[in-house]
């Protein structure tokens, strides 16, 4: 069996994957990226939010990104009824930035793949992890590519940025129930033949179907829009009596009063992905020589697009952390990766549990609206997740509750 010897192995590469092995790079890390699919793949979460882009800035893949002239995202709107709460990301509590992308994913990742492989790292495609051994943090990874020829890469530090794949998790029996209730979604792109011109064609919606159900409408650049249903698991398995995805998003569409004209008889460009119990979460986020990063290691809801600023902030975190490691630095990964990535974490589950409570929703949408607790909020669903000088991020256990109570005692006085 062959062998490999690197600095770092990269398993996935995804945006976590590509931020990662991007920095590494940089930075003269002799870093090895394996990915288990072919590019371009299609996968979920297609809409992003300023956090990311920092990273994306920082890692220096902004510049190939920018070029390719995705769907700008300045901010968000959610609708309840004849009820709208918009959200504008220069708006917001302290700095970061204003703005970001709706994007198709597989034309997204695979720009991240390719701008990663002309920097001159080494990234193999339909190459499969199958087993990993530690032997303090040097590891020996045997990987099998599509021809099914196998080979051993010993590395002194592994990032899993594997994604739902969650390589590391499986094999190192590291699985863990989400604290979140279950729930799924089933989403497709259309051709968006019925768009509006202007900012109505262009803007992100999140659709309230009922409290714990909400439609996405997400416009991309090409003309296509992505579309989903979320719920409760139960909810969504009712949509269909015989399983048929397309069939259960036809009928959620039809439940949005707002959107059954754009997209009710359009076709679906592809057979709807039914994403079920999606939340997942893991026992530790570190050990000796490996860090789990992005949906390898948590993943929470799609509701504020959380996803890919997390995984990125995993993936940047990881790497620099793994770079000073290999400097021969003491690197306290429970303080500085785990207990960091996690408090993000808890802000993120604090607000979509309070969403699906709807305490979040009385916040949205209460009038007259308090410009000063809205642009903290936004602050937060931009991602800024670690600012605690923000008290919806420090306090965030107990403001959304205290405010949504305080509100609901008003409504009950007048």
């Amino acid at each position: 069996m062959s062998k490999e010897f690197v600095d770092v192995l990269v398993i996935g590469a995804g945006p976590s994957g590509c931020v990662s092995s991007s920095y590494l790079k940089k930075n003269n890390i002799n870093v090895k990226v394996v990915e288990k699919t072919k590019f371009p793949r299609l996968v979920v979460g297609e809409s992003l939010i300023p956090r990311v882009m920092d990273h994306f800035d920082e890692a220096g893949l902004f510049p190939a990104l920018d070029k390719m002239g995705f769907e700008k995202k300045l901010g968000a709107r959610f609708l309840r009824g004849d009820e709208v709460c918009i959200f504008d990301f220069s708006d917001k509590f302290g700095e970061g930035w204003d703005w970001t992308w709706q994007v198709p994913r597989a034309d997204f990742d695979n720009t991240l793949a390719q701008e990663v492989i002309n920097k001159g790292i080494d990234l193999e495609f339909e190459t499969e992890v199958i087993s990993i051994e530690f032997n303090g943090t040097d590891s020996i990874t045997t990987v099998k590519n599509k021809d099914g020829k196998t080979k051993e890469i010993h590395a002194k530090f592994v990032i899993d940025s594997s994604g739902y794949g969650r390589v590391l998790p499986r094999l190192l029996d590291l699985e863990k129930p989400s604290k979140l209730s279950p729930h799924s979604a089933i989403f497709a792109h259309v051709e968006d033949v019925n768009r509006e011109e202007g900012v109505e064609g262009t803007l992100i919606s999140f659709d309230i179907i009922e409290t714990e159900v909400w439609l996405w409408v997400i416009p991309f650049s090409n003309g296509n829009t992505s579309v989903g249903i979320v719920g409760p698991t139960e909810y969504i398995d009712k949509l269909s009596e015989n399983g048929d995805a397309a069939e259960a998003l036809r009928k959620a569409i039809s439940l949005s009063d707002y959107y059954v004209k754009r997209f009710g008889d359009v076709d679906f460009l592809f057979e709807p992905r039914h994403l079920k119990d999606y939340s997942c979460s893991v026992k530790k986020l570190f050990g000796d020589g490996f860090a789990l990063t992005g949906n390898a290691s948590e993943f929470l809801d799609p509701v504020f697009s959380s996803g890919m600023a997390f995984a990125t902030e995993g993936g940047m975190t990881a790497a620099k952390l793994a770079l000073r490691q290999l400097n021969g630095e003491e690197v306290d990964w429970q303080k500085e990766f785990a207990d960091y990535i996690l408090y993000g974490v808890d802000v993120f589950t604090t607000y979509v549990k309070e969403w699906y409570t709807g305490n979040l929703q009385e916040l949205f949408f209460h009038q007259p609206e308090n410009q000063d607790v809205k642009r903290k909020i936004c602050a937060v669903l931009a991602g800024y997740v670690w600012n605690k000088d923000n008290p919806f991020v420090k306090k965030h256990d107990t403001v959304i509750k205290n405010l949504a109570n305080l509100i609901k005692t008003e409504k009950q006085q007048q």
